[in-house]
């Protein structure tokens, strides 16, 4: 199998996270993966729009799912590794992360985004 990209752009309103997070558990079952992986999946990729949802001055949010034979990985643009302290939603935010790094196989932040992925096994 190649590798298949699919991306989405959605307005940054928490109306459309679970557009996303159907998405990716449709992928995820595709690719056979257990329905704890899924679940897994989706509580992450919902933690992650809602970081873009708290802090991002962005009018989108942009989700890249990354599929091949090994990995299912799911990259979520402008997502705050890096929690202002002393904003109202600081600690629920930093969890949502502790959270992502839990359940995801890897987790990298890099410039503008996270990356998160779960093998394939």
């Amino acid at each position: 199998m190649s590798k298949d990209i699919i991306n989405i752009k959605i307005p940054k309103k928490a109306d459309y996270i679970s557009l996303v997070r159907l998405t990716a558990s449709s992928i995820a079952s595709n690719l056979n993966l257990n329905i704890d992986e899924i679940d897994d999946i989706k509580v992450c990729i919902g933690e992650a729009c809602n970081n873009v949802l708290s802090f991002s001055k962005k009018d989108e949010i942009i989700i890249i799912f990354e599929v091949d034979n090994e990995k299912f990985t799911i990259e979520v643009e402008d997502v705050l590794e890096d929690i202002p302290e002393g904003t109202d939603e600081s600690h629920e935010r930093e969890l949502g992360l502790l959270i992502i790094r839990t359940l995801m196989d890897t987790v990298e932040y890099y410039n503008n985004g996270i990356r998160m992925t779960k093998y394939i096994q």
